[in-house]
């Protein structure tokens, strides 16, 4: 059954739409069956994959409006690894979703019929607490924050906490954090070295031992509509995200064991 995980945090520019991508190419190296799940109406993550959002016929936007079954718009990408694309038909969907009942529940029902066919679901949220996000984090059994270790990255974490707590107490109660991960990080900075502190002292373990660091062509490579892992996986920043995907795996299969000791000592 697959893990569902949500990539948000509502700054912009702190690598949520690189990790997503990068990550699900990582994880399809395991390998893994994966899904990544683009719903930010930018479309970064489909561009990202190598598929082009402007000739996209069937979005993520015509299945959460009922329009399409999933299975119409699900694409292949070139690195192994499924893709629900988006692109700015999204911010129509949001403005007509917000008249239905269950509006935070559709991405939810979209991917019931396919956990038991990918091991990992990824889910690129836009750069807002929106009603597309509240889908994502609705849907997801955790959460991946990306942020820059900079002043106004720790403001913007305690809202977004406030957000999974609200979450947590009325429609997803299992919602977890997977992980905070540190992205663009320069070791000569003084004050990203203060906040990563900081961070660390906060969150323990919660936060990734990966650190994401700035990295020339992990800035490249989606302008070759591949993941860095498809690019240059070599490079600092491919090295950064197989990484991250080892800790990702190493969660689940701590989970996993967890589970079966659980169930042993049930049974007993």
């Amino acid at each position: 059954m697959a893990r569902i995980i949500a990539v948000a945090n509502q700054k912009g520019g702190v690598g949520k739409t690189t990790t997503a991508v990068n990550l699900a190419a990582a994880l399809a190296r395991a390998p893994r069956r994966v899904l990544l799940v683009d719903l930010d109406p930018q479309g970064n993550a489909t561009m990202g994959s190598g598929i082009n959002k402007r000739s996209i016929e069937t979005s993520v936007t015509d299945v959460l409006l009922g329009e399409a079954p999933v299975d119409d718009a699900i694409v292949r990408t070139a690195e192994d690894f499924d893709l629900l694309p988006g692109n700015i038909d999204l911010t129509a969907a949001e403005i007509q979703l917000m008249a239905q009942d269950d509006r935070e529940q559709r991405l939810k029902s979209t991917l019931a019929p396919l956990v038991e066919r990918y091991d990992f679901i990824l889910i690129d949220c836009p750069p807002a607490l929106s009603l597309l996000t509240l889908n994502a984090l609705t849907a997801a059994d955790s959460i991946i924050v990306p942020m820059q270790c900079e002043y106004y990255a720790l403001e913007g974490i305690s809202a977004l906490l406030d957000t999974i707590e609200a979450l947590r107490q009325r429609l997803n109660p299992q919602l977890e954090i997977e992980g905070v991960l540190r992205t663009m990080f320069d070791v000569r900075n003084n004050l990203a070295n203060a906040v990563s502190a900081e961070l660390v002292n906060h969150f323990g373990d919660k936060v990734f031992r990966t650190i994401v660091p700035r990295n020339v062509r992990l800035a490249e490579a989606p302008s070759h509509g591949q993941s860095i892992v498809g690019y240059d996986k070599g490079s600092r920043g491919g090295i950064a995200y197989l990484g991250l995907a080892g800790e990702v795996l190493r969660h689940q299969r701590e989970r996993d064991q967890a589970a079966k000791k659980a169930a042993k000592e049930t049974s007993a």
